[in-house]
């Protein structure tokens, strides 16, 4: 009989365990390195969904962003999408630059990437749209020159943001960090409160602050202008890998949900 009570009584432990909710401090992989199964594309001058090129690609365990198959890039910036939008939460994945800069691509995103945040939905995005409506975690290279290029930067493609209690008025904002080289593994972490406090981490470093995003300022070109709404707190949305123009890897993309 006893051993009958602590069978069932393990069964039942089990059985509610499996239908438990994830919990706020465990981590969540969202690339499964595979495929790209749970990921969106949305690159500029194509149709959401379109993987023009196949841009974004999957190979060792990484999401690579590649050019092989472009001639001249023609601004087409694109973006891979994860498809939960989220609020409040830790992101942290791995990315090293690669490669040359594809021809064509502006040189301002010589060694330039990032990752999108609090992002409007791709499926919702016109096919000429070049941005998001977004904010942007930065991530540059040194060129080689011997001058300062930190990564973990902020820009703010139609957003602003409060930087040490002011109104932000430029487009992007330099971070603490380190110059890092090309080929070099660098681990990002990504920290946001909905629309209150952002922390951008660098290899275990805060580099950068701020907070209040809101839907204002310029950059983006060709969005649906239903959605344009100056002034509206982001508090949520949709997460983004970046392509401009510079091959770069991803890897080790995990995500814990920090809203309870």
């Amino acid at each position: 009989m006893r051993l009958m009570i602590f069978a069932t009584s393990m069964l039942f432990i089990t059985s509610c365990s499996r239908h438990q909710p994830q919990q706020k401090n465990e981590w969540k992989k969202l690339f499964n390195e595979k495929d790209l199964s749970d990921w969106v594309v949305k690159i500029h001058h194509h149709e959401p969904g379109e993987n023009f090129g196949n841009t974004f690609r999957t190979e060792d365990g990484m999401i690579q962003v590649r050019y092989d198959n472009y001639q001249d890039f023609n601004d087409q910036f694109g973006h891979l999408y994860y498809k939960t939008p989220f609020s409040d939460f830790h992101l942290q994945l791995e990315y090293r630059f690669t490669g040359e800069l594809q021809k064509g691509a502006p040189s301002y995103t010589l060694l330039n990437s990032g990752v999108m945040f609090h992002s409007q939905d791709p499926m919702k995005m016109p096919k000429e749209q070049n941005w998001p409506i977004s904010v942007e975690m930065q991530f540059l290279a040194g060129l080689g020159d011997g001058n300062p290029r930190p990564t973990g930067n902020m820009c703010s493609p139609g957003t602003d943001i409060v930087y040490q209690g002011k109104l932000y008025d430029g487009h992007c904002l330099n971070s603490s960090s380190r110059t890092i080289d090309k080929n070099e593994w660098v681990k990002a972490e990504l920290i946001v409160w909905h629309d209150s406090l952002i922390t951008h981490v660098i290899n275990g470093d805060t580099v950068l602050q701020y907070s209040k995003p809101t839907m204002g300022g310029g950059v983006v070109e060709g969005y649906d202008p239903i959605l344009w709404k100056p002034g509206t707190p982001l508090k949520s949305g949709y997460i983004a890998l970046q392509s401009e123009g510079q091959p770069i890897d991803f890897r080790n993309i995990y995500l814990r949900n920090l809203k309870p």
